[in-house]
């Protein structure tokens, strides 16, 4: 049976004491009891080893009896997406591209983004229930909302998914393998002309998703799926 796995960012070797919430879901939710075995995950690649040793629904403390340092990602996915002003779609976007593997969301501002604040604390908590659920255990970066200009300098592959119909590949013939890639994903309007010709003269391949027109958050998902399995 797998043990289960609980977000500790300051995990340290010794005893440490869980947060309220993670003790209350480890100790009533779980009923796990003293002298059963959990992981740590620190969001950083380390994973911990531990017991329990005082099974206290407020404060449950573990003792770390081992440390590994797990395999980072053999390479860096990156999307960058528009958020829409549908705030549970954008979360449910989140969610699975953190289990699908992706390592960074960059949420996008163009000119026809309709969501510009968003709730960082509420988007960072999905972030890490979606690394825990999915065994995972390096925190995927959601970056600071950033203008569609200063991402064209980025070193990596780059590519952009957009709908006008010019002559696109499909991403999975678009995409080399073992190398760190990046993706543009605009708002259900699409982006602006002028800024599809600002990516395609800094050198962004333009790409098709597939034969349908989607959603945001469903070409994202669609996009990092098949970025993900370039590279599986």
């Amino acid at each position: 049976m797998e043990l289960p796995v609980f977000y500790a960012r300051d995990a340290q070797a010794g005893l440490y004491t869980m947060d309220e919430p993670t003790s209350k879901y480890c100790i009533q939710v779980l009923r796990k009891e003293k002298g059963d075995g959990v992981l740590l995950a620190d969001g950083r690649g380390t994973r911990y080893d531990a017991v329990i040793v005082d099974d206290h629904r407020k404060k449950c403390v573990v003792e770390v009896t081992a440390q590994t340092l797990m395999p980072a990602p053999a390479v860096a996915l990156r999307i960058a997406i528009a958020f829409t002003k549908n705030a549970a779609r954008m979360e449910w976007f989140l969610e699975k591209a953190v289990e699908i593997g992706v390592q960074e969301i960059v949420p996008l501002l163009t000119l026809r983004t309709e969501k510009e604040k968003l709730k960082a604390e509420r988007l960072q908590n999905i972030l890490v229930s979606a690394m825990l659920q999915s065994r995972q255990w390096y925190l995927p970066l959601l970056a600071e909302p950033a203008p569609l200009e200063s991402l064209m300098a980025a070193t990596e592959q780059r590519f952009i998914a957009h709908c006008l119909p010019d002559e696109k590949k499909h991403l999975l013939d678009a995409m080399q393998p073992g190398q760190n890639s990046l993706l543009l994903i605009g708002p259900e309007g699409d982006f602006a002309p002028a800024e599809i010709e600002l990516a395609l003269q800094y050198g962004f391949v333009p790409v098709t998703l597939g034969n349908t027109r989607l959603r945001t958050e469903t070409a994202g998902l669609v996009a990092c799926t098949l970025m993900a399995a370039v590279n599986r």
